[in-house]
């Protein structure tokens, strides 16, 4: 039979795609090679937002930067990444659950804004340490949506006050369309499914 490809025809036209791919790559990253501090947004109805900051945070403590958690709204409830952060990696990393609960459970708006006004001077110190490489501001945008703390505000600290090299990261569903604009990174997380749909609790090492 003629005209059959072969393992090697196979493999020639892999390696030729592969390096026009390479050339493309690199060609991109030329003359990206500046440090910046990043302002990062993780927002959605999707579940995962929290988890991806935390991700990150494990990323600067195997990179031995100093980092920062802030948790807003949370913090009543005791959680694994709490747990993990401050009993394994406190020299590295500060937490701070300056968060009483959700809204529902709280049912005090007086008190939900003083905890958040707390949780952000709070994040203002931390961020404005040029030692700390990272500050996570866990589920913020719940304070932002429901003008707990201004974003304005907020957002000026940010482009102001923040260091140069310093990353902040901030979850919650619902991130402020002005919040999104000043980013560098925005990543929005799409519900597909959800176990709770189905009746089925939030399960340790999964949701908490």
């Amino acid at each position: 039979m003629t005209g059959a490809a072969t393992p090697t025809d196979d493999n020639a036209r892999h390696a030729a795609k592969m390096a026009r791919r390479k050339e493309a790559k690199d060609r991109a990253l030329d003359g990206k090679t500046a440090d910046k501090g990043l302002l990062i947004v993780h927002t959605g109805a999707g579940k995962g937002k929290s988890s991806a900051g935390f991700g990150m945070i494990l990323r600067c403590i195997a990179h031995g930067m100093p980092c920062a958690v802030v948790q807003f709204v949370k913090g009543a409830r005791d959680t694994g990444e709490r747990r993990l952060l401050t009993e394994c990696f406190g020299d590295l990393c500060q937490f701070h659950a300056m968060g009483e609960g959700f809204t529902w459970e709280t049912q005090d708006r007086a008190r939900d804004i003083a905890a958040a006004e707390r949780g952000w001077q709070k994040a203002q110190a931390l961020i404005r340490d040029p030692a700390i490489r990272m500050v996570l501001l866990d589920e913020i945008n719940i304070a932002l949506r429901y003008g707990y703390l201004d974003p304005g505000e907020v957002i000026a600290f940010l482009r102001d006050a923040k260091p140069p090299l310093t990353h902040v990261v901030l979850t919650g569903r619902n991130a402020p369309e002005a919040l999104i604009e000043a980013a560098d990174l925005v990543t929005e997380m799409t519900l597909v499914k959800h176990p709770f749909r189905a009746g089925i609790k939030g399960q340790p090492g999964v949701e908490f």
